[in-house]
């Protein structure tokens, strides 16, 4: 029997909820409803008065989640949609992020957020919104890419003194499938090697590491062995094992479905070409979506994000330089 990435995200949360009696979850629709996608489904029944509805406001759910944390509980908060917690931006950034830091008391929270593009979803509910929590200290931002890490690494968010930014992939959620669930987990801020390969490393994170290991395998029938890098987490980022990769293969593809201006495939080429520039044989190379707005259009949103088409023709390019 099978689960899917969005079963994993449910099982981790009822867990949690089994193991820890300090965790509750809190957002708009998550009680009898079961969440905008169903993740928190049947919960509110197996485990009453800890799944709670909470009013049509991300900056009060949020402000009320910091507060239950400083009293020592641990909230599992659940955003709609990842754009939706632009909302709650001065709660996240100016409250949560640096609430450890100021006074010494941690604030345990997890905020889940369904990010990336679904076709049809347009520019209010498909943003991809990691980079801009990463630019914050005290905050921890998780992109799990696979059943087990949805699984395991939530359980591990959870648990984290510090808040976290969970980003889940809406596309992964039906998508992604699993024979169960992991044993054993990774540590969080560990990237790891999806593919290996000796010809050119792709960084990728979130639901682009499956298109990066579709343009590997292509790419392996013509005779160039691409290794393939999950970064799972972008804040921490996991340097260490990017630069060993780079040092295997000396060509660096980095691909993000976020946009392009101050995003994480920036910060990882950047951190490539000052502190690994002898390793390179050609210059870092970075793909992105593009920099407008997203469109609802099926054929214009595919062609707004990075896709295995478009990865495979940057890589054709780096691997001819």
């Amino acid at each position: 029997m099978s689960i899917t990435y969005l079963e994993a995200i449910r099982e981790a949360q009822a867990r949690a909820l089994a193991e820890d009696p300090r965790v509750f979850i809190y957002g708009q629709d998550v009680g009898a409803f079961g969440g905008a996608f169903k993740a928190t489904k049947k919960l509110a029944q197996e485990f009453p008065g800890r799944v709670v509805d909470a009013p049509i406001s991300e900056d009060a759910i949020l402000g009320a989640a910091i507060g239950a944390a400083i009293e020592g509980m641990r909230p599992i908060v659940e955003m709609q949609f990842a754009d939706f917690s632009t909302v709650a931006f001065n709660q996240i950034v100016n409250q949560a992020a640096t609430l450890h830091w100021r006074t010494q008391v941690p604030c345990p929270i997890t905020v889940r957020l369904p990010s990336g593009g679904t076709s049809g979803s347009g520019p209010f509910h498909s943003q991809s919104m990691e980079a801009i929590y990463a630019h914050y200290p005290g905050l921890i931002v998780l992109t799990p890419a696979t059943v087990d890490d949805a699984y395991s690494m939530l359980l591990e968010a959870v648990a984290i003194d510090d808040p976290v930014i969970f980003c889940e992939h809406k596309y992964l959620y039906y998508h992604l499938k699993a024979e169960r669930l992991p044993t054993e987990a990774m540590p969080v801020g560990k990237a790891r090697i999806a593919r290996e390969g000796r010809d050119l490393t792709i960084v990728a994170y979130s639901a682009m590491v499956h298109e990066a290991l579709e343009v590997a395998e292509e790419l392996n029938g013509e005779g160039t062995q691409v290794e393939v890098v999950d970064l799972r987490s972008v804040k921490p980022l996991d340097t260490d094992t990017v630069m060993a990769s780079v040092a295997r293969t000396g060509r660096l593809l980095c691909v993000g479905e976020a946009f392009p201006w101050g995003g994480v495939t920036a910060e990882v080429v950047a951190r490539v070409a000052s502190e690994g520039f002898d390793l390179l044989d050609a210059p870092p190379q970075r793909l992105n979506a593009k920099d407008t707005p997203i469109p609802y259009h099926p054929t214009l949103w595919a062609a707004h994000r990075p896709t295995a088409r478009s990865i495979a023709v940057a890589a054709r390019n780096l691997l001819r330089r």
